[in-house]
């Protein structure tokens, strides 16, 4: 279990998510493209909102880069199936969590909290992309997700690394088993989907 030691989720997801998610992958690497494709715009977006932050440029710089080529893979598979992109979905689990993030107050804290908003969506991601490369019958796409696991891993410590380097390290991991324990209890009241990826 060493990566739920350091993604540090509360709650695993429903097994039946993977069962049910496998059967109607087209749905799902719809849904993951649009994934990859947002977390992209979330880092650029930091970066124009905190570009004086030089090293959250340089190392979300180097995250979008590998969002973007993840995005780009995704619809490889896509088209490998004879898939469309599709339309963008709503993904009520990004909302739902998005909405903690605390408006107004200090700059930094801001930060903070959309940083570890961040990390804790790469971190179901990592979760959800094991469950995926474990069960999944094909096994192109096993290979597949077991390669973007250990980069949406990285992509939480990156997070939260940069949420300590602009912030007070002690307020930053009481902020995250705050958000923590609100993610667990959005996954725990969100029904079990076919066509999502969260």
């Amino acid at each position: 279990m060493k990566e739920k030691t350091i993604l540090k989720l509360k709650l695993n997801s429903d097994p039946r998510w993977v069962d049910i998610a496998s059967k109607n992958i087209e749905d799902i690497l719809v849904d993951h493209a649009y994934c990859e494709q947002k977390a992209a715009s979330t880092g650029i977006s930091l970066i124009i909102k905190y570009p004086e932050k030089t090293r959250l440029v340089e190392e979300l710089t180097a995250l979008v880069a590998e969002e973007w080529e993840h995005f780009a893979r995704v619809l490889q598979e896509l088209r490998k199936r004879g898939h469309e992109l599709g339309r963008p979905r709503r993904d009520e689990y990004v909302v739902q969590l998005m909405s903690h993030v605390r408006k107004g107050g200090a700059r930094e804290r801001q930060l903070m909290d959309q940083l570890l908003v961040s990390a804790l969506i790469e971190a179901r991601s990592c979760e959800r992309f094991k469950l995926l490369w474990k069960h999944i019958p094909d096994p192109e796409l096993s290979q597949f997700y077991y390669e973007l696991m250990a980069s949406e891993a990285g992509h939480f410590v990156s997070y939260v690394d940069l949420a300590k380097e602009y912030c007070d390290a002690q307020e930053v991991d009481a902020r995250l088993q705050e958000l923590l324990k609100i993610e667990g209890e959005i996954v725990t009241n969100m029904p079990v989907r076919d066509d999502r990826m969260h």
